[in-house]
């Protein structure tokens, strides 16, 4: 696909954060990313407000399994209070994915090459990222590297459909919608032979509104070109 990437992702632990459990200040993960989740985790390779990151598809390579933990969380009036987190553990995953501009975003046309920010997001995902990698939580560290997807053994390459009810699929923000709200999609997930295709931001018809929202303006002031941040790394700067 053009403009795309694929990598493997994977860490000891993952909290990919089902939101009815935080009711009660527990959290339980869900048993597989959100796309959400991993849209951050493509930005935090390399992102620019240029771009609009798709997440195409994902493939579990490990069986999914959880672990709970005691956490100490810092309490809303001050102090600590106790809580049970449960959490993916040993996740390995293939994702493939793929950048296109953000139309919404005129104001960041001068920074349309294509060819330049693709050259800059291989360089970054070989680097393992140019931002930390969190799965989930900031206290699941995660790491990134460069595979064809599809390769490899999977623990459920002849599984068949796994099924995961309704999920998140991701939020909108007005950037990527031209719309001055903040929403939240819905979905409902089918792994097929161990792969998750998903489907587009635009093409879910779930959506909730959660409060109202501005974009934040971009120009030539607070933005790096990609002709100047490439040259700055090719370089060595």
């Amino acid at each position: 696909m053009r403009n795309s990437i694929e990598f493997e992702l994977y860490g000891p632990y993952a909290l990919f954060t089902d939101p009815l459990t935080k009711m009660g200040g527990e959290k339980m993960t869900y048993n597989v990313p959100t796309y959400q989740a991993l849209k951050g985790i493509v930005e935090s390779i390399y992102w620019k407000p240029t771009l609009m990151m798709i997440v195409d598809e994902i493939r579990v390579m490990n069986p999914i399994k959880m672990e709970s933990k005691g956490i100490r969380p810092i309490d809303y009036g001050g102090g600590n209070t106790l809580a049970n987190y449960t959490y993916l553990k040993d996740v390995r995953y293939q994702v493939r994915a793929h950048f296109i501009f953000n139309l919404h975003r005129p104001d960041m046309a001068f920074d349309r090459n294509e060819h330049k920010h693709h050259n800059i997001l291989k360089r970054s995902l070989r680097a393992g990222g140019r931002r930390d990698i969190f799965l989930g939580a900031r206290e699941c560290q995660g790491y990134v590297e460069p595979v064809e997807f599809g390769s490899g053994e999977g623990f459920y390459d002849d599984y068949g459909e796994i099924h995961f009810g309704t999920m998140v699929h991701g939020i909108n923000y007005p950037d990527e919608t031209g719309r001055n709200t903040m929403e939240v999609r819905l979905w409902e997930p089918i792994m097929k032979n161990g792969v998750i295709k998903f489907i587009r931001p635009d093409e879910c018809t779930n959506i909730r509104t959660l409060s109202e929202m501005e974009a934040k303006a971009f120009s030539h002031s607070n933005v790096e070109s990609a002709d100047e941040l490439l040259k700055k790394l090719e370089d060595g700067r």
